[in-house]
């Protein structure tokens, strides 16, 4: 028998079941990335610009570019580094961002 005849002879329970597998899986994958992610974000080996992108990707959120922000202590927290380390990467993307040249903006 060919596929198609096979996939229409399964009770609805299995295609249920499979179904339900499928989303399992999903679910599964999705940890697996999120605990990569969270590995990523803490590792050691990373600098702290890696690790806090990281953090960044996770969360779905920025770097403020206020230094007193109270995220700021989580972010360290949460990536292992020290206030002063993620401090410092905030003044290092200002730098960057002052170093590039601007664009003019259109109709200006």
């Amino acid at each position: 028998m060919n596929e198609a005849k096979n996939s229409a002879l399964r009770p609805a329970t299995e295609l249920i079941r499979t179904h339900a597998e499928r989303l399992a899986l999903e679910e599964h994958e999705r940890a697996q990335q999120r605990r990569l992610e969270l590995a990523e974000q803490r590792s050691d080996l990373n600098p702290p610009e890696v690790r806090i992108r990281a953090w960044e990707r996770v969360h779905a959120l920025r770097l403020p570019g206020d230094p007193r922000h109270p995220v700021l202590g989580v972010i360290a927290l949460g990536t292992g580094l020290t206030l002063a380390q993620v401090r410092e990467e905030q003044r290092a993307r200002a730098a960057q961002r002052a170093a590039q040249p601007r664009t003019a903006e259109p109709g200006v």
